[in-house]
């Protein structure tokens, strides 16, 4: 009693009416810890009580008076009137349980033709879970009976008939044992029993004939039969049990058998996973298996269906989940071995998913999102799966022909078999079609020892790369950690960062002199801006002319031209007396944060120049080898030297700014030998959320770029695959972009691409490209439109439309090859199109009909051959009895039991005659 706390039950069925009433009220009321149900009968023609006790039937019928919403014989009378038809059952469940806020659980206001569970929101949540009438329209795997809600009739469904594809794989396993186990016991207890009974009643019986001896009378005669008989139906019922124990032992060794069967919901997508039914009643549904754990789109879409028997699978007592939760485990296994194997069979994955659902109109990168409402695409759903409807007086299902009217038509409740447009299936008496599915089997694939060996040397390789990349990562454990890293570490927290650094340089050692240069070839990591803070607060004038000093070393210790720019404030005037004439300081660290501008509270302060971002790839390395000039202060102070040009060459440019309010000497080291590796790594970084293949021991498997790296001079992809299997392939993988083994599959939606590629191509598109940028003309030396092309392609249209002309189109071959360009431009191709596909139907229905005559003709045939086999057999052994009779009566110690020792027989005679 889940739902309410009492429940009444009116049903009609062979001229009787009978009541049923199942109160807790009732119990709680009367303080009754018996279960008591009221069961009064009436005759349905008569409406007179059914009963031999019309004390007990007058009790039954004021408690169903007093404890039930019908208080009169009259209103019990209604309920039944209620039920159409000599037979069928009526159920009311009353004084419902309510929620917090004093609301029933069940919603029967919102819809008139449903019952919900109220406060569930329909987005997120399955149908099934929310609606009673799509709970009720998949209840039964095979529905039989006829559901009517709020006096509406539920469209009940048949899930095989529903998908797109379907196919059946037979699963053999003798792991589900837990309920025949429990059967064997039973019936070994029953046999027990019986043997034990049977016993029991023999002995009596030879006791009596005992103790009778030699008395003949007839009383004790009559007595003594009784006692045998009853000592024989005791043994009898013994053997029975005993061979129903040996029966269900054998069963227990045998394997059990299973259907699965599979196929593609085009008509809600998000609506998947497995319905298990048992003995044809769903007890689980949507349970995601097998690649549909991945959460990819692998297997997106698959429904599976299974109708598992009682003595495979036991459900609990509520009907919502089965009692052995480790056997169901292997079964959910079992389905997801299997529904990677009906993956593979229907090959959508090699034809590509995106392409795949775009053809049934899911446009959206939402896998929730409904299909497309267009009528193409309608169509094109409603041609791939046959609409298949119950018959409101037989029950019998019929597949009705595809026809163009019937896309969006709603059919009646009360849909009868005259209604079918097919004449073979117009009638009830017409036996009901069985649905043609596919049969598959699972391919397990068998390794060589080779195969073996070579996986395990890779998994092996890719636990040592991880091993060896764990190593190298330093862990900072303590304070004492932090002292032995290269540089000294600030704890000062950062307050603001609008826009991210340009990348920088390496980390560089305490002594800037010291430093060791890197080579060339190495590519610098994405944040590599070095700070070297030094204390000025007793002497804030002589930290600059120090570090100056410094710097015109690390200059002449090195062969490449260094360029520097000082930003500082006043307090700097020894820098610029210790600079020499011919020296500029430049700055190419990157752009000035917004944080360093508020510290420096001199307005005379030099600014650092912003290098500005290319819209283009090209521009971006361009501006790299340009000049680069610091701008001339506000208060047009002077510059410490003239510009130089860059050489094309590679060189280190170092930028030391001094913070007046914290008394911090900040040296920034920018390296333009990684510039164009790095942007071109950035852009690189544009291909996150793409959908690409990858080619994996001679398969295809779909999946996501998740990273990008570069090694050396190529552009490396990290894809994470949707589906693999786990044995045999590794869950990503790194490949090179632009090789034979990776190919794209469609270019990524907005909202797939990762967020941090969305920021970058944000700045870069923010930003304009500057004066320096090379120049991006337009390729002119593709082919341009000219009239030979449209003559061309004007003629192509004309063979595509005189090949695909329908017979009876108004517009004929010739008058069409005569057509001008504008002509065509005027061409009805909507009516055109619509008669091509009545026509392609026309012919595919022909076919049909001419498959089905001769499917009839084959039935009809091999049923007339099956009853020649019939009379045949019986003759056959009629002559062999006959023969057994007169074999018996020439030799009547002859000993032959069977058929096949009478052949033996007749042949040996045979042999000795000859």
């Amino acid at each position: 009693m889940r739902i309410g706390k009492d429940f009444i039950l009116f049903t009609k069925k062979d001229n009787t009416m009978t009541c049923l009433l199942l109160s807790r009220t009732f119990h709680e009321e009367e303080g009754i810890d018996e279960v008591i149900v009221p069961l009064p009968t009436w005759n349905a023609r008569s409406r007179e009580p059914l009963t031999d006790n019309m004390e007990k039937f007058a009790i039954e019928t004021e408690l169903i008076y007093k404890y039930s919403p019908f208080k009169s014989e009259c209103e019990v009378m209604d309920q039944f009137n209620k039920i159409r038809g000599d037979k069928g059952t009526l159920v009311i469940i009353f004084n419902l349980k309510l929620m917090d806020n004093g609301e029933p659980e069940l919603d029967v206001t919102s819809d008139p033709h449903d019952i919900q569970m109220a406060e569930t929101p329909p987005e997120g949540t399955k149908p099934e879970r929310r609606s009673f009438r799509a709970y009720a329209a998949v209840l039964y795997i095979d529905p039989r009976m006829r559901i009517f809600i709020n006096g509406h009739k539920v469209q009940t469904k048949r899930l095989s008939c529903c998908l797109y594809k379907p196919r059946m794989y037979k699963y053999t396993s003798n792991r589900f044992k837990t309920r025949a186990e429990q059967e064997v016991k039973k019936a070994e207890h029953l046999a027990r029993i019986a043997e034990e009974k049977a016993r029991e009643a023999e002995s009596k019986a030879r006791a009596l004939e005992l103790r009778l001896g030699g008395d003949l009378t007839r009383e004790s005669r009559v007595t003594l039969r009784q006692v045998q008989n009853s000592a024989i139906t005791m043994r009898r019922e013994a053997d029975v049990k005993k061979r129903i124990k040996d029966a269900k032992q054998r069963a227990l060794k045998e394997p059990k058998e299973l259907n699965f069967i599979f196929g593609v919901n085009i008509e809600q997508r998000e609506l998947d996973g497995m319905f298990i039914y048992n003995c044809s009643r769903l007890i689980k549904m949507y349970e995601k298996v097998g690649p549909q754990l991945e959460g990819g789109m692998a297997c997106g879409g698959v429904v599976g269906v299974v109708d598992v028997p009682y003595l495979v699978l036991e459900p609990t007592h509520n009907k919502q989940d089965f009692a052995d939760a480790k056997e169901y485990r292997h079964l959910l296994k079992a389905m997801g071995e299997h529904l990677a194997q009906y993956w593979k069979d229907v090959a959508i994955a090699q034809r590509g998913i995106i392409k795949f659902w775009d053809e049934f109109g899911y446009l959206s990168a939402n896998w929730n999102q409904p299909p497309s409402s267009e009528l193409r695409y309608k169509r094109r759903r409603a041609m791939e799966i046959p609409t298949t409807i119950q018959c409101d007086v037989c029950l019998k299902w019929r597949t009705l022909p595809f026809q163009l009217s019937s896309v969006e038509r709603n059919y009646p409740d009360t849909w009868v078999c005259s209604m079918n447009p097919d004449p073979e299936q117009d009638r009830c008496e017409a036996a009901e079609q069985k649905q043609k599915v596919p049969l598959g089997s699972l391919k397990k694939d068998l390794k060589s020892n080779e195969e073996k060996q070579k996986q395990l040397t890779e998994k092996i390789r890719q636990q040592q790369k991880k091993l060896e990349a764990l190593q190298k990562t330093t862990p900072i454990l303590s304070q004492a950690d932090l002292k032995k890293l290269p540089l000294e570490v600030t704890t000062r927290p950062s307050r603001e960062h609008t826009r991210s650094q340009r990348p920088r340089s390496p980390p560089l050692p305490d002594v800037i002199k010291n430093a060791p240069s890197r080579p060339p070839g190495s590519s610098p990591p994405h944040k590599s801006c070095t700070q070297l803070k030094k204390s000025s607060s007793d002497h804030p004038n002589t930290s600059s002319p120090r570090l100056a000093s410094m710097l015109f070393k690390e200059e002449a210790s090195t062969s490449r031209t260094h360029h520097h720019t000082v930003t500082a404030g006043k307090s700097n005037s020894t820098l610029k007396t210790l600079a020499k004439p011919g020296t500029s300081l430049k700055s190419l660290s990157g752009q000035q944060s917004p944080k360093s501008s508020r510290e420096t509270p001199n307005p005379k302060a030099a600014k650092v120049p912003a290098v500005r971002k290319s819209a283009s790839g090209k521009c971006l390395q361009a501006s790299s080898t340009r000049k680069r000039a610091s701008n001339i202060p506000e208060d047009g102070s002077e510059e410490e030297g003239e510009p130089k040009k860059e050489r094309t060459k590679r060189g280190k440019f170092l930028a030391v700014k001094e913070e007046k309010d914290s008394n911090e000497v900040v040296v920034e080291l920018t390296d333009s030998a990684g510039e164009e590796e790095l942007l071109e790594l950035k852009k690189a970084q544009k291909d996150k959320g793409l959908h690409v293949e990858v080619r994996v021991n001679k398969e295809w498997f779909t999946g996501r770029v998740t990273a990008v790296e570069r090694v050396r001079h190529a552009i490396r992809w990290k894809v994470k695959f949707d589906y693999v299997p786990t044995d045999t392939t590794p869950r990503d993988r790194w490949v090179e972009k632009g090789s034979e083994d990776v190919r794209l599959m469609k270019p990524p939606s907005p909202e797939y691409q990762a967020p941090d590629t969305q920021q970058q191509e944000d700045a870069v598109m923010a930003e304009p490209s500057t004066s320096d940028c090379i120049r991006i003309e337009p390729d002119t030396t593709g082919p341009s439109s000219s009239q030979e092309t449209v003559d061309l392609l004007v003629q192509i249209l004309r063979n595509c439309l005189r090949y695909f002309l329908p017979p009876s189109f108004p517009i004929s071959k010739n008058e069409l090859s005569s057509m001008s360009s504008e002509g065509l431009l005027a061409f009805p191709l909507k009516e055109y199109f619509k008669q091509y596909e009545v026509g392609l139907q026309n012919l595919c229905n022909s076919y049909q009909t001419r498959a089905d005559a001769r499917a009839k003709a084959s039935e009809e045939n091999l049923r007339n051959l099956e009853r020649k086999l019939r009379e045949t057999e019986e003759k056959l052994q009629k002559l062999r009895t006959n023969i057994m009779a007169l074999l018996q009566k020439v030799q009547e110690d002859i000993d032959i039991n069977t058929d096949d020792e009478l052949d033996a027989y007749i042949e040996d005679l045979i042999m000795k005659g000859d």
